[in-house]
């Protein structure tokens, strides 16, 4: 490939705003234009003044427009930064694979010869939000709960299973019991690899926590550290009351090297690979696994011609630990090793869409000062969307295998099991699948969901009662797995279905 056609890296930026009350809040557009700014100094200035294409993750918090706020969001940033590419492009919506998305489908452009500049950008104000709610209703407002309760299905609300803290204990509970831990081997590997997410946003500039945590303080619960839903204390989910943005800035090495721009600042952009799993987390072959997940990150290695042992860092999204510890197993990454590069959600930041933008970030500069590989593997809505790439110093591996399609859901497809059927009317006996618990704010289990398996294969959701604490008891424990256990799926007056435990 010729040099004006390898994609590359020159600048990035990334902004926190961690200001008090008191201050004026920075609401999306401003985090989006001090990390653009932020980027274009990185690159030495006037890279901005040469955008070909903008790129842009979607937000759900902005006082512009409502999520997913297609319009009139795009025109209003441009008109506001000043900007004039000749193209652009928003993402549907917030999803943590979008950065890495649009960083590919940059990379794509610029290898093809349509673009020579292109800037990616993303911002989240959900702090800024949160008081602007707190300010004009008089109580903070959760903004993602609210936008899932008005757009998830009846159903999936009336059991409980509307948000990512509702649905990733599904997958938390079947990964366990398939990998053979116990509860307590469970909990010591995700506190292990959390505690190094919290190491390294230590040293992360802009990460939200900046205070080591260890691996004790992570699982134990505590007032500071309460029960968000079974097995998950706070500290182990993203913490999303952010506000936050990053952008990245690519073009062409033959652009870069007329910038002026030297050597040791330029990271090239490798191949990824995309596959999603159905956006019906009912309607998947297995709680235990994710196929797409495999197709993405291994077909990423294999067109980037790596092996895992050749990685120097890595990002594994980790908005739930069940994401990261599938991601490691199919990695092959060791768990005494970092897995990340900018602190992870809980640490870093979790600015819901935006968080892979500031791995970007963090890789370019990890490998701008050591290192020859990078690989970030990216997450977006309920375990569905994956997308991973490779960020490197080594060009001519780089630049060989782009432009080219990213999208690999016929592979996932040839790969996966048939999904049972689901069945929203089932009564009768069954087996535990996986389940989800969640913790009030006084400490206590609120109730239970369990997703079941009929004798002939037929997937059915069922909930444990409040009262029924002998049940909850059963699954919380630790004391014993009750995915694989029987029991028997039973209908009551008050519409709901209830799971009931066989003697």
């Amino acid at each position: 490939m010729q040099p004006r056609n390898v994609p590359v890296i020159v600048g990035v930026g990334q902004i926190n705003d961690l200001s008090d009350a008191s201050a004026q809040p920075l609401d999306v557009i401003d985090l989006m234009k001090a990390a653009l700014a932020n980027a274009d100094r990185d690159a030495g200035g006037g890279v901005l003044a040469q955008l070909d294409f903008l790129g842009v993750e979607n937000h759900m918090s902005g006082s512009v427009a409502p999520w997913p706020g297609t319009e009139p969001f795009l025109p209003h940033l441009i008109e506001a930064t000043g900007l004039e590419p000749r193209s652009s492009l928003l993402t549907p919506q917030p999803s943590g694979d979008g950065p890495v998305f649009l960083l590919n489908h940059a990379a794509n452009l610029v290898a093809s010869g349509e673009v020579e500049v292109a800037a990616l950008v993303g911002g989240e104000a959900l702090r800024t939000a949160a008081r602007r709610s707190a300010a004009e209703t008089g109580k903070s407002q959760n903004a993602m709960r609210q936008l899932l309760d008005a757009t998830v299905k009846p159903f999936l609300r009336k059991y409980g299973l509307t948000t990512p803290t509702d649905v990733y204990p599904l997958y938390e509970s079947a990964t366990r019991a398939a990998w053979g831990q116990s509860f307590a081997e469970a909990q010591r590997e995700t506190a292990t690899m959390w505690a190094a997410y919290s190491s390294v946003a230590a040293q992360n500039d802009a990460a939200c926590i900046r205070e080591p945590v260890t691996a004790e303080q992570i699982e134990t619960v505590s007032d500071r550290n309460r029960m968000i839903t079974f097995p998950y204390t706070k500290l182990m989910v993203a913490n999303s009351a952010v506000n936050q943005g990053a952008a990245v800035l690519v073009t062409s090495l033959d652009r870069a090297r007329r910038m002026g721009i030297g050597e040791d600042r330029i990271i090239y952009v490798g191949a990824g690979a995309a596959a999603s799993e159905s956006e019906d987390f009912l309607a998947r072959d297995s709680y235990a696994r994710s196929r797409a997940m495999e197709v993405s990150i291994l077909k990423t290695l294999e067109l980037n011609r790596l092996r895992a042992d050749q990685l120097d860092y890595v990002e594994l999204y980790n908005c739930f630990p069940c994401v990261a510890k599938m991601a490691r197993r199919v990695l092959g990454w060791p768990l005494d090793r970092a897995p990340s590069v900018y602190g992870g959600l809980s640490f870093g930041g979790g600015p819901i869409g935006n968080c892979m933008m500031h791995a970007i970030v963090m890789m370019t500069r990890k490998l701008r000062a050591r290192g020859t590989h990078g690989f970030i593997f990216a997450n977006g809505g309920f375990a569905t969307h994956n997308h991973s790439i490779v960020l490197s110093r080594a060009p001519e591996e780089a630049a060989a295998t782009l432009p080219r399609d990213f999208d690999f859901d016929a592979d996932a497809e040839r790969l996966r099991d048939s999904a049972p059927v689901f069945d929203e009317e089932y009564v009768g006996p069954g087996r535990i699948e996986a389940y989800s618990v969640p913790y009030g704010r006084d400490g206590r289990p609120s109730f239970g969901t369990i997703v079941a398996l009929s004798p002939d294969g037929r997937r059915f959701v069922s909930r444990v009662s409040p009262d029924n604490q002998a049940g909850l008891e059963f699954l919380v424990s630790g004391e014993t797995e009750p995915v694989g256990s029987s029991g028997e799926c039973v209908r009551s007056d008050d519409g709901y279905r209830y799971w009931r435990w066989q003697r």
